[in-house]
């Protein structure tokens, strides 16, 4: 989650402030999509990097905020 927190706020050209707070007893320990049945069903697979993807959901949801 840092790491996802560190580059949005790098896209978003801001300083990601973060509180850390303890988890919830229910949380889950990790969390990975596991896209194996998108592979198998749609024979699909990420081809865009994170930070790439991003950028347009960011720009977009720009106009909505300022």
């Amino acid at each position: 989650m840092r790491k996802l927190v560190d580059t949005i706020a790098q896209l978003c050209g801001v300083e990601a402030r973060l509180k850390f707070q303890p988890l919830p007893a229910d949380d889950p320990r990790q969390r990975q999509a596991d896209i194996r049945k998108a592979r198998e069903q749609l024979d699909w697979q990420p081809t865009v990097a994170l930070a790439i993807g991003l950028a347009p959901t960011i720009d977009y949801l720009k106009r909505f905020v300022q």
